[in-house]
């Protein structure tokens, strides 16, 4: 892999919690601290991307669905949801 050196400035907490990590031996540097922290990011904002692909994808399936329920039937559906909610309280 190719590496680029970069010159960032944060703010002096993050720096004191970063060296923590690195003088605690749980990285070798500080650099693999934020190497670390931006694959988590990218990790993140990845798994983020999916789920509202999912969401569309489930959005698209229900409006090509032929079958429509009423605002009635939609309303009955969430009263009996709410219902099971309220009863299952401890």
């Amino acid at each position: 892999m190719q590496s680029e050196k970069l010159s960032i400035s944060l703010p002096a907490d993050m720096v004191r919690m970063i060296r923590r990590q690195v003088d605690e031996g749980a990285y070798a540097s500080t650099s693999d601290v934020i190497r670390e922290a931006l694959t988590m990011w990218q990790s993140r904002d990845t798994e983020h991307l999916d789920r509202l692909s999912a969401i569309r994808s489930s959005l698209e399936d229900a409006a090509a669905d032929p079958r429509r329920f009423s605002a009635g039937e939609i309303a009955d559906h969430f009263d009996r949801l709410l219902e099971r909610a309220d009863t299952s309280e401890p």
